[in-house]
Order: structure tokens, then C-alpha cells, then sequence
């Protein structure tokens, strides 16, 4: 649901900060709005998924190409889940299609988690532990493959810093009131050179991988509608046919930006989070992680967000 505010709360000054629109944004319950959001702040400020732990600031892709920011702060408890939204008022005709994007960007839990809690005590001690947590998704295509690229082998602060850097280098600046958030297009990064990206401390892989992947969605290889179209191993086949993009890429892409049941096994991450789950002796290797989690099913995405975040919270970073 979605409830305009009134008329008084489209504020602004004429010559100096945009106008904006508030909309609440009613979300479906039980949810953690700050929990689930926190894997977006928990290594700093990437200027595109921006969480501080109270504001939330993105963007949200109309028809293809259009490009609305918002600015929201969540707002009621587990039971009655909603964000405070604010958008340019210019883009007031799209709210009720904004609100769409921004509530589908929660993984719905699947039915079938209930039944995997009876059979498995494990996930219902991490379902009892964190309530309403759910992934939150990387919709743009482009925007979610540039944060795997950035994450290839490298630690997720540093990950976090590349990420800004390329935003404030080639994406597009947005604001909404006060605040500010950044959009990446494929334009830009494809016309820049490797060279140019080394300068920002890609490395050269990195950089020929990120204009690899500018290319391709100029070309519709990476069309977001055709991509969801397509079956996991379909996917998996497509996304790794873009230099440096392998496995581990196509399988956080089909979890974290179509919300598709996946365990991305080969991730350290998620490696020593089953572990951690399950006790075992040694880290998992990839296709220990499989086994172990095979029986997940329908429930892998949500409960893989589960495993990450309690890793998260013994290691206090949380």
C-alpha cells in the first residue's frame, strides 16, 4: 500500500534544494527493515546502495530508463513494516510505481520455509534469532555485476571504496532534498579505458571486466526482462560468456538481483557461514556447502541472508 502525504509536505525552496514528494511505503510483515538493510552499510558509503544505519538512499529504474531516486527511513515495528519515502517532486505521477520497485527489492519468504524449520533445527534457531530478516535485492543488472566485479578477491571495505569510486567517476549524481545518491550507465564505463579505471585502482582484470560488462548492456545482452526469462543454468551460461564474470558472479546475480533460491557456495562468506551453521570440523569446501545445504530448497536465498548475517553478528560486525 501506498499513502501519499498531504499537500504540506511537498516542501522545498525555490533555488535551492529540489522539491520532494513524501509517500509511506507499507511493507509486508514481519520484516527487519534495519537488519535486512544492513549489508548495504555494514563497509561503508558505495554512494549507490546508501544505509547508515537510519536512511536509506537508491534509485529505482522506470520502464528501462528512467531513473527516480528516493530517500527513506523506516518507520512502525516487525508487525507493520514501512519506510518514510521522499522523491522529486517532478516524478510525483510515478509514486505508486516507485513504491512497486522499492517493495519488491524485499525477497518475499517463501511458504516453504515452514516446513523446512521442522525438519532442520538449525534454520529455526537462525528464524527464531533474527525475525523478518529477508535479502534485499540489486534490481539494475549493470549496478549488481559491477558490485561482484568489485568484490572479486578483495575485502568488501575496499570492494566498498572501488564502488564509490567508479559512481562518483562515471555515474550519474542524483538528489532528492538535502541528500544525494548515485546511478551507474553503461555509456560512460563502456568509453572509458582500461587505463582510465586503473587510475581509480581497479585492477587491469577488474577494469577490462567492468567495460566488458558497460558493453553488454549497450548491447541488450543484459536486458533485465530477457535475463529473468531465462532458467538458472540458462543464466549462468549467458552472464559468464562477459569477461570476468564466472560462477560465483552468476550465482550471487540470480540471489541477490532476481531473488531465485541459490546457494553461492563458492563464496568464503557463505563457506564459513554453513559452516558456523552446521559445526563442522574444517571450512566447507564448494561442494560440501551443496550437500549441506541441498535441503534447503525453495528457502536457500533467505536462509543463505540468515547464515551471513549471524556470521556477521559473531564476528561484530553486524
Amino acid at each position: 500500500m501506498v499513502r501519499l502525504a498531504s499537500p504540506a509536505s511537498v516542501v522545498g525552496v525555490p533555488g535551492a534544494t529540489p522539491l520532494t514528494l513524501d509517500v509511506t511505503v507499507e511493507l509486508e510483515p514481519p520484516l527487519n527493515l534495519a537488519a535486512s538493510l544492513r549489508p548495504f552499510g555494514r563497509w561503508g558509503d558505495d554512494g549507490i546502495d546508501r544505509w547508515d544505519g537510519h536512511t536509506l538512499i537508491r534509485t529505482v529504474v522506470l520502464n528501462g530508463e528512467r531513473i527516480v531516486p528516493f530517500v527513506a527511513r523506516p518507520v512502525g515495528e516487525l508487525s507493520n513494516p514501512a519506510l518514510e519515502t521522499a522523491l522529486p517532486a517532478t516524478d510525483a505521477d510515478s509514486a505508486a510505481e516507485v513504491a512497486g520497485h522499492i517493495r519488491a527489492t524485499f525477497v518475499t519468504v517463501p511458504r516453504e520455509l515452514g516446513a523446512l524449520v521442522v525438519v532442520d533445527e538449525r534454520v529455526l534457531r537462525l528464524v527464531a534469532l533474527y525475525p523478518g530478516l529477508v535479502p534485499v535485492l540489486v534490481p539494475d543488472p549493470l549496478t549488481a555485476l559491477i558490485r561482484s566485479i568489485s568484490a572479486q578477491q578483495v575485502n568488501l571495505r575496499w570492494a566498498t571504496t572501488i564502488r564509490r569510486r567508479l559512481a562518483e567517476r562515471y555515474g550519474t549524481r542524483h538528489a532528492v532534498g538535502d541528500e544525494y545518491g548515485y546511478s551507474l550507465h553503461p555509456a560512460p564505463l563502456a568509453t572509458a579505458s582500461a587505463e582510465e579505471l586503473r587510475a581509480l585502482q581497479l585492477t587491469m582484470a577488474k577494469a577490462r571486466s567492468v567495460i566488458a560488462c558497460a558493453e553488454a548492456a549497450i548491447s541488450g545482452e543484459l536486458d533485465r526482462g530477457d535475463l529473468a526469462a531465462m532458467n538458472d543454468d540458462e543464466l549462468i551460461a549467458h552472464l559468464t560468456r562477459i569477461r570476468g564474470i564466472g560462477r560465483w558472479s552468476a550465482e550471487w546475480f540470480l540471489a541477490r538481483t532476481l531473488g531465485r533460491p541459490r546457494v553461492v557456495a563458492g563464496d568464503l562468506g557463505v563457506r564459513k557461514a554453513v559452516g558456523r551453521l552446521y559445526e563442522t570440523a574444517d571450512l566447507p569446501s564448494e561442494d560440501e556447502v551443496r550437500r549441506l545445504t541441498e535441503h534447503w530448497g525453495p528457502s536457500a536465498t533467505v536462509v543463505q541472508a540468515l547464515a551471513l548475517y549471524d556470521l556477521a553478528v559473531a564476528a561484530g560486525t553486524a
